[in-house]
This record gives structure tokens, C-alpha cells and sequence, in this order.
């Protein structure tokens, strides 16, 4: 049973926030473990197993962009559990695109940062944090709308879109992440991400 499948809903991006939490809710009382403590042990055991499966389809269904990589990871024959699989490779064009940024990375790790390169470098955060948000955008709005609207037959099309948008964000945060460490300006980059 897929997380869709737990709520009764069709495999559509586009989903009734508050009528998902509603059905949550109700399916969270019905299956509760508390609600079944005093039951025999084998029915405990699927209250539980239920309760859970509840809970990570509801994770997942909840926020635009999981919901994205879960029907992709779905649609596309792949495992499609709750945890972070592999991630897909980012697109070449992207790659070329990066590759100026990366050197300019390199550099900064090797020989340190002076200030005209801090600036450089803080300037391509800023740029590529708006593109992160610009592919986050396209693949609430459009691509998701596309998917709901798609036919059976322009459905591989749309769901190619989704994966090589899902990349390029994957790539733009490990980058961005890079360009903040290096920078000395946040957190330790995130390891879910492969490196390029």
C-alpha cells in the first residue's frame, strides 16, 4: 500500500492540505496503539505497524516537495520508502554551469579566502539560493499541475521533468551548502546529498 493509497487518495500532487490532515487524524484515532493496549498481542503488533505507516504517509504527503519525491521515486519503479534513497545525478548543463563556482571553491578551500573572493562567492550564494527557490516554485506550480492534467501518455514526460528538477535542487543545495561552509557562515554542508 503506498501513502496515497493509506489516505484513499488518487496519485496526484495536488492534495487538499486540510482534507489530508483531516483523513490523518481520523485514521490516527481509529489505529492508535493506546486505543489497543488491552488487545492480544498480534493485533497490538499491526496497531503499531499501522500506526506507523500512518504517520510516515502522512510525513510525506503533507509538504509539496516530499510528496514530489515520493510519486517520482513511486511512478518510477523505485523504492519508494520514506527515507532519502539515492539521489539523482544533476543534470550536465548544470554541471558545466557549476564548474567556474566549484573551481572557485576549490581555490578558497586551498589557499584561504581573501575579501574581493568572499564577495564573489557570497554573490553566487544569494544567485543560486534564488534559483533553489525558483525550481522549489516549479515543482509546487507547474510541474505539479502538469502531472495532475497529464495524460497516461504525457505522464514519462512530466515525471522526466520532476526527477531532472528534483536533481538540479539536490545539486543547487549541496552547492550552496559548500559556498556557506567555506564562507564560514553555517552549518556543516548536508551529508544526505551525494557530492558532485
Amino acid at each position: 500500500m503506498d501513502h496515497f493509497e493509506v489516505f484513499g487518495l488518487p496519485r496526484r500532487l495536488g492534495v487538499d492540505e486540510a482534507d489530508l490532515q483531516r483523513r490523518f487524524y481520523e485514521l490516527s484515532r481509529r489505529h492508535h496503539p493506546d486505543f489497543h493496549h488491552g488487545a492480544p498481542p498480534d493485533e497490538q503488533a499491526r496497531s503499531l505497524e499501522t500506526s506507523a505507516r500512518i504517520n510516515a504517509a502522512y510525513r510525506t504527503l503533507r509538504e509539496p516537495i516530499r510528496r514530489v519525491e515520493y510519486l517520482v521515486r513511486l511512478e518510477g519503479g523505485e523504492e519508494a520508502t520514506n527515507g532519502d534513497g539515492a539521489k539523482p545525478k544533476a543534470p550536465p548543463g548544470l554541471l558545466a554551469e557549476m564548474f567556474e563556482i566549484q573551481e572557485a571553491l576549490q581555490e578558497a578551500r586551498d589557499e584561504g579566502l581573501e575579501e574581493t573572493g568572499r564577495a564573489v562567492l557570497q554573490d553566487e550564494r544569494a544567485r543560486l539560493e534564488v534559483r533553489y527557490r525558483e525550481v522549489e516554485a516549479r515543482l509546487r506550480g507547474p510541474l505539479s499541475k502538469a502531472w495532475d492534467d497529464a495524460t497516461g501518455e504525457e505522464r514519462p514526460g512530466v515525471l522526466a521533468a520532476c526527477r531532472e528538477s528534483l536533481a538540479t535542487r539536490a545539486y543547487l543545495r549541496t552547492v550552496i551548502d559548500d559556498l556557506a561552509h567555506v564562507l564560514g557562515e553555517g552549518q556543516e554542508p548536508h551529508v544526505t546529498h551525494h557530492r558532485h
